[in-house]
């Protein structure tokens, strides 16, 4: 019985350093490992990665590399979900996919390193956002809010504390309202259902080389084809051919789309600070 009991008690001390070992971050990765065994990736990489995603990858992949007006979600990728730092990624980045309209880009090596960091941290966020708890994100100063709003942010050329946002910060919890302005929409124009869409409706205008044209609500937008509906209700769709017909298309939350390449997270933290004062 006592042989028995020091061969089980060397047997679980070795299984203890094995899963010790395998719980130890990689090399670049620095910041060590969650409950689920995700790294915890480099901050300054994530953003880094963030930037040069958002600026050449976000229109077609959206801010979140969740899927955007033509291009797939990468987060369920599973070219993405087997890329460590970048090697599989990489040869797409540089290469291109013409036969899916992607185009290549000419990122450093370095960069592609930063962008699959951002798309990991990202497919790290989402298998743990039913088990991570947000505590509070009302972490920036509300005066430099203030200043960012009526100042470099130019929310004030289109809303006011005391008018369409007045009591905005009773309406909505922190994090639902950082959302709102982060992400105003979580799809592309492509996507979305018109009842979803309320005051911020997407409005597309089509001219056809007759020079004739017809203006409605956004239904459908892609490579190959157009969609909408008119102010009498009918519905219209075009086959695309490059240019033509040429689309034009407006967007009345652009500024806010345009403004993702811009924020920094100051800028972020004391803007939500700020809206959460807005009782």
């Amino acid at each position: 019985m006592a042989a028995r009991n020091i061969v089980l008690g060397v047997a679980l001390s070795l299984l203890a350093t094995i899963q010790l070992n395998a719980q130890t971050p990689p090399a670049g990765i620095g910041g060590g490992f969650t409950g689920r065994g995700y790294p915890v990736y480099d901050p300054t990489a994530v953003d880094r990665g963030k930037n040069a995603f958002v600026s050449s990858c976000g229109f077609c992949h959206g801010a979140n590399a969740k899927g955007g007006e033509s291009g797939p979600d990468l987060l369920r990728s599973v070219l993405v979900l087997d890329d460590d730092n970048g090697e599989r990624i990489g040869p797409v980045i540089l290469n291109g996919r013409p036969d899916k309209g992607m185009p290549k880009f000419a990122f450093s090596q370095a960069q592609i390193s930063d962008i699959a960091t951002f798309l990991h941290n990202g497919i790290r966020a989402a298998s743990l956002h039913g088990v991570y708890p947000i505590i509070d994100i009302v972490t920036g100063d509300p005066k430099a809010g203030q200043a960012y709003f009526n100042g470099a942010g130019k929310c004030n050329a289109c809303h006011s504390a005391t008018g369409d946002l007045k009591g905005i910060g009773s309406k909505y919890d922190p994090v639902t309202l950082q959302g709102k302005f982060l992400m105003p929409r979580a799809t592309g124009p492509a996507r979305q259902a018109p009842a979803e869409q309320g005051a911020a409706q997407i409005t597309v205008k089509v001219t056809r080389p007759s020079g004739q044209s017809i203006e409605g609500k956004l239904q459908h937008l892609d490579d190959f084809n157009v969609a909408l509906i008119d102010s009498s209700g009918e519905y219209h769709s075009f086959a695309r051919d490059g240019e033509t017909p040429r689309v034009e298309i407006r967007d009345p939350l652009q500024a806010h789309l345009d403004m993702l390449r811009k924020y920094t997270d100051a800028d972020m933290h004391n803007l939500t600070a700020y809206l959460v004062t807005l009782k």
